[in-house]
């Protein structure tokens, strides 16, 4: 990483609902569920991550990545987003990945049990009401990518979209399925967050399972990206000669462009997690595309640059910091 980073402001429009971003004729926006520390330090976030990626760059860490709460780099506990982008499409809503929810029961993670937030609020402010969502993708079946996906009503979980299409890959539907009882680093905790937020949408027949790649539309493609789960994805939006990457948890730390080896302790399979990183950051530095992470706070994306045999940022959006 390097010191004063530019920020791309040019396609931004501000709005009273938040941060449009412009790709071709397609916006992009974003609704923060929450944001904060994920009370890991950067070594138990990333294990056997090299204190050198983290270690001299406080400056792009702090506060948006790292918690500045006076510790040393590698004391300090690592901060995320939890968020879902909002992305209007030849006159269609599509949302990427949807939080935690509200009144989820997580005990491995507490800190997500029984949440209250101004989700649905905060979408309604940006122009989004439930019924008026086309699309829901997932771009992997992980607890804080599939919360929203539905809704408590009258003691029942009831999909939170009623007419949208939930994209989920196949790969995950097929490994998260309790009936396959497979082993994950998740833990079983995994299991209730299939009962509450996957199988009451399959239920609903509001499920298209995909493998491999698939179309939205003419802007959108979703294509796989395995590693932090077997059927992990990225969203690529191409539009008016612009493009960006929507890369979901194939990183979680700016940290991980410099240290682009070690992977999340939340990676089912950490060396081909490292590869598509890898591929991705590649492609991206070849051809300056601005990527989008699922839990980046701060800006919300980065362009990333070749730096001797490994990468580093070059630049973040223009969206207004979280």
């Amino acid at each position: 990483m390097t010191e004063n980073l530019s920020t791309d402001s040019t396609t931004v429009e501000a709005t009273s609902a938040g941060d449009r971003y412009a790709v071709g004729d397609v916006t992009v926006s974003r609704v923060v569920e929450s944001v904060g520390s994920i009370g890991m330090t950067p070594d138990q976030f990333f294990p056997g991550t090299d204190p050198s990626a983290w270690n001299g760059h406080e400056s792009e860490l702090r506060p948006y990545f790292l918690e500045d709460d006076g510790a040393t780099t590698m004391e300090s506990t690592a901060r995320v987003a939890m968020q879902t982008w909002i992305i209007r499409s030849g006159g269609r809503t599509v949302l990427v990945d949807s939080a935690v929810g509200n009144d989820k029961d997580r005990p491995d993670v507490p800190s997500w049990s029984h949440l209250q937030t101004a989700y649905l609020a905060d979408l309604a402010a940006a122009g989004v009401t439930p019924e008026s969502v086309d699309v829901v993708v997932n771009t992997h079946l992980h607890a804080d990518h599939v919360g929203w996906n539905t809704r408590l009503v009258d003691g029942a979980w009831v999909p939170t979209f009623p007419n949208a299409e939930y994209l989920m890959p196949a790969e995950d539907l097929a490994f998260w399925d309790p009936v396959h009882d497979n082993a994950t680093v998740m833990g079983p905790g995994a299991h209730q967050v299939w009962a509450d937020s996957v199988a009451p949408v399959l239920a609903a027949g509001q499920v298209m399972a995909w493998s491999g790649s698939h179309r939205i539309d003419a802007a959108l493609t979703l294509e796989a990206a395995p590693g932090h789960t077997p059927g992990a994805s990225i969203l690529r939006l191409v539009s008016g000669g612009d493009e960006v990457l929507f890369v979901g948890d194939s990183l979680h730390s700016p940290a991980q462009v410099l240290d682009v080896h070690t992977s999340s302790c939340f990676d089912e399979d950490p060396a081909q997690a490292y590869r598509t990183r890898d591929r991705l950051f590649t492609e991206a530095a070849d051809r300056d595309l601005l990527l989008l992470p699922a839990h980046f706070g701060g800006h919300g994306g980065f362009r990333v640059a070749k730096d001797g045999d490994g990468f580093r940022v070059a630049g973040w959006s223009g969206l207004s910091p979280v």
